[in-house]
């Protein structure tokens, strides 16, 4: 692995301060795209988005939960054009993400906590780059779930740092326990490329 963009060793060096978080989101929102695109060689967002896209039609509306600047929209736009809401912490990164033009809505929200969206509002979700160092732990999974409709998908990345650090496999096997969702499949895939890591691919169907 080469050397870590000092970028990305501050964003993986958060502890889950939310005003931290916003801080660090607002000094990267306007090279975020070249950063990580470019420089990193960031192809969750473009290998989550097909996933969906597999599972989804265009008349469908689905959540993109921590949307960041919209790559992940921009992305399932091109390749399926469904009706798109975005959530994220940070309104800097949702500023970035509006001026895609991919986003039926945008709003700001924290995914560790209760989201304002009722239960089954939406036809699936998708969230890259979320459940990472300092971000989001693995209990926000569950409030993904709650807002899609049964039967719907939920793909989800989990970087590789903290898989087994912060018990995903086993929190996902609670979910599947209590009748929250299903694991339809868990496969490791790229993540940054350029810097060498990877995540786990979360395909989940709400129950």
């Amino acid at each position: 692995m080469g050397t870590e963009n000092p970028l990305l060793t501050r964003a993986y060096a958060l502890a889950g301060d939310r005003d931290d978080i916003r801080a660090v989101y607002a000094d990267w929102a306007d090279s975020y795209d070249d950063d990580t695109l470019i420089g990193m060689g960031y192809v969750a967002p473009a290998i989550a988005a097909e996933t969906l896209a597999s599972e989804i039609s265009s008349t469908d509306r689905v959540l993109d939960a921590g949307c960041g600047t919209g790559l992940v929209g921009k992305e399932l736009h091109e390749q399926c054009e469904p009706t798109i809401d975005g959530v994220d912490l940070s309104a800097d990164m949702l500023k970035k993400a509006r001026q895609k033009g991919v986003y039926d809505a945008l709003e700001t929200a924290d995914l560790t906590q209760k989201l304002d969206i009722k239960d089954d509002a939406y036809d699936g979700v998708i969230s890259v780059g979320v459940f990472t160092s300092g971000h989001v732990g693995p209990s926000a999974m569950n409030e993904l779930v709650r807002v899609i409709k049964p039967g719907a998908p939920a793909v989800i990345t989990v970087h590789e740092k903290v898989w087994d650090k912060d018990g995903y496999a086993d929190h996902l096997e609670q979910m599947e326990q209590d009748g929250i969702a299903k694991i339809r499949e868990i496969r490791e895939a790229p993540y940054h490329q350029k810097e060498g890591y990877s995540c786990k691919l979360c395909i989940l169907e709400a129950a």
